[in-house]
């Protein structure tokens, strides 16, 4: 190409930053091209709340007129804030690799709480524009006040700095193309299966003129295919739905290490309104929005009664959850739990280099004999569920599988990974299944601990509840000592293990992908009946 190609691009920092990454892109390809800043609706107007701004686009309605007219030859949009149909005679020609699309919430250090989810006090002030993140987040602390907040990156973390807010959250992507130093905040991380990205998060689309087949072909080279397929499904099901960029939906989707893929989904009414969530697997991403979709159809039947087998908070997630769909509760434990020991040798944790928790009961039973844990030894949990509980105590993890995927084995590698050679202490239930100590390699030390007992109920009596939920294998066995499935009945499992008591069973079964409350609210919406 011998013509030097003009870039539209917004004037902030990091649209800027956006618009050199491509033009870099560019030059590694050998095209010539500059910079021209054009001031967009969305950056004229900072009063209104995003969502109140007339229509769609506000964020490129420019830079597309000006593509339109020729004055540039190709517009740089953070993906997440284009409409999902093109206007007639533009179409996205190239799209970046993913930057990490999970959200930060940065928070003032004397508003830090971390026995609370987040690490945020109670009624905190929090500062978003973004109607998804409100109701995501008030599905997880219904406690949080939120605040609009507009303005760029340097703009929000000011105002958080003088105190306007308690804390604001952000797209991890552009903090981190910014390389912005936070070090007088508390940051929090949340990953895109916790609270579910925009469709696109963290992904740069390129913007040209269709009948510039040249520039098309030209910027194949820095297309990157694997992460439009991917992007496909989440821009497919906005449009599906017919949400703008500010609705409360978000969609992720990923591709697995063995080449299937799958996509979480969260969609309100508004911001105040409990989200419904979906968790879906597929081979390969066709057909994924339309599933997705599907799931979400009003006239869909839910289950009117469920049975958990332990005690369930009304004011639990999951409690909200199913009060918000009108599904009856039968709540109750088939075992009983007992401790193992009554007191415990200071000098052993000494030794150790980590913790590892696999269940609540194995913290709570722990921390009820007051250990002495030494600073330079690090805490790991097996999923969510256990890291709030660690929360209770004072304590964040510094591992947890939550992100991993639904099998402990699979958790136990990368754990393995991690702490070769070192000395591990794992507290435990007697008779457990011991997939993480098995893991460990040959260099790893582990002090093994039984910290408690179950023992099964008799007499357990039988539900009618159309999906059964259990948490352990020992709530298994105690459930069928004497009972079996109804017709219609559905079984939940929490955990791998639990799974595989049902599966010795020979009865089908749904496994969340967490085994915690949002993982079983996922599994409840996926759950079909007639």
């Amino acid at each position: 190409m011998n013509r030097k190609l003009i870039i539209g691009t917004r004037g902030s920092q990091l649209a800027l930053w956006q618009a050199e990454f491509i033009k870099t892109r560019l030059a590694e390809i050998g095209v010539e091209s500059e910079l021209k800043i054009i001031k967009t609706q969305g950056d004229i107007i900072q009063h209104l709340r995003l969502d109140k701004l007339e229509g769609k686009g506000f964020f490129t309605k420019e830079l597309e007129e000006e593509l339109f007219t020729g004055q540039i030859d190709l517009a740089v949009h953070s993906h997440k804030d284009l409409p999902t149909v093109n206007p007639p005679g533009l179409v996205i020609a190239a799209v970046s690799e993913r930057e990490d699309p999970s959200e930060l919430l940065i928070v003032h250090k004397d508003c830090v709480d971390i026995k609370k989810r987040l690490s945020l006090k109670h009624n905190a002030s929090v500062g978003t524009s973004s109607n998804r993140r409100k109701a995501q987040l008030l599905s997880l602390r219904p406690d949080l006040e939120f605040t609009d907040l507009r303005g760029n990156l340097q703009t929000r973390i000011q105002k958080l700095r003088d105190e306007k807010y308690d804390a604001i959250v952000l797209a991890k992507a552009g903090i981190a193309r910014l390389e912005m130093d936070l070090s007088d905040f508390h940051l929090e991380e949340i990953p895109p299966i916790e609270v579910i990205p925009a469709p696109a998060q963290g992904v740069l689309a390129v913007q040209i003129r269709e009948a510039d087949k040249e520039l098309f072909d030209l910027l194949q080279k820095i297309h990157d295919k694997k992460v439009a397929n991917i992007i496909g499904v989440e821009r497919k099901v906005l449009n599906l739905f017919d949400a703008g960029c500010h609705a409360p939906l978000g969609c992720y989707c990923r591709e697995t290490e063995d080449g299937q893929f799958e996509a979480w989904t969260s969609i309100a009414e508004d911001n105040e309104d409990f989200p419904n969530r979906l968790y879906i697997r597929a081979e390969t991403t066709g057909g994924m929005a339309d599933r997705i979709f599907a799931k979400f159809q009003k006239e869909r039947k839910l289950p009117t009664s469920v049975f958990i087998t332990r005690d369930l908070d009304e004011n639990s997630y999951l409690g909200r959850y199913l009060s918000k769909h009108n599904i009856q509760v039968d709540a109750r434990s088939l075992i009983k739990i007992y401790p193992t020991i009554n007191k415990l040798d200071s000098f052993i944790l000494k030794r150790a280099d980590w913790i590892f928790f696999n269940s609540k009961n194995a913290i709570d039973h722990f921390f009820k004999l007051d250990p002495w844990i030494l600073k330079k030894t690090k805490l790991a949990v097996l999923g969510r569920g256990s890291e709030d509980a660690l929360r209770k105590y004072g304590r964040i993890a510094d591992f947890s599988g939550d992100n991993l995927g639904i099998k402990t084995e699979d958790i136990a590698k990368e754990f393995a990974k991690l702490v070769d050679g070192q000395t591990v202490f794992i507290p435990r239930a007697k008779d457990s299944l011991m997939s993480i100590q098995n893991a460990l390699t040959p260099n790893t030390k582990v002090i093994d601990m039984p910290f408690y007992e179950t023992v099964l109920q008799e007499n357990v009596g039988k539900t009618n509840a159309e999906v059964l939920i259990f948490t352990s294998p020992s709530n298994v066995e105690a459930y069928f000592q004497e009972n079996l499935i109804d017709p219609g009945q559905k079984i939940i499992c929490i955990g791998h293990s639990t799974a595989k008591a049902i599966e010795m069973m020979g009865l089908n079964y749904t496994l969340p992908f967490t085994p915690d409350e949002i993982g079983l609210s996922e599994a409840i919406f996926g759950l079909d009946f007639e």
